[in-house]
């Protein structure tokens, strides 16, 4: 009688897991995508509040601001803002634990890798997101921003 349907044992375990897969490949194309949105919000934010101040920011420069005083203003807002984000977004993730325990396989609900590491690369997004209109703050020319007004 001749075999039909041999199969290696690592093929039998990834058809197993092809929907596993799938849904973890999906889930972190997804959360790449909030990523991006993210700091395209970060930056449309920042960058509308910049054109806000264009007239301020001219007038400061005007009066003898430099352009890294300038810069570090603008970062220091969308960090302090960003940084309000983060603090929020962690309080309600934690809050939400006991709720997704059960959906967690080999991953401890507080596991510091992961508590301390995506407030991080948020920042890092958030920092990349507001130097844009940072520098493109302290690049004012202030007769251009006084004439405007």
């Amino acid at each position: 009688m001749p075999l039909t349907g041999v199969f290696t044992m690592a093929a039998l375990i990834d058809q197993g897991l092809w929907a596993a897969r799938l849904g973890a490949t999906l889930l972190g194309v997804f959360g790449l995508l909030a990523l991006v949105l993210a700091a395209v919000g970060v930056y449309g934010v920042m960058a509308y509040a910049v054109s806000l101040r264009a007239h301020e920011i001219g007038v400061r420069m005007a009066l003898g601001a430099s352009t890294g005083q300038v810069r570090s203003e603008v970062l220091r807002q969308g960090l302090l803002l960003s940084g309000i984000g983060v603090l929020l977004g962690t309080a309600a993730g934690a809050a939400v634990t006991p709720f997704v325990v059960g959906l967690l396989y080999g991953v401890s609900p507080y596991d510091p890798s992961t508590l301390i590491g995506v407030p991080a690369v948020l920042l890092a997004v958030a920092i990349l997101a507001v130097y844009i209109p940072a520098r493109r703050a302290s690049r004012v020319d202030p007769a251009v921003a006084l004439r405007a007004s």
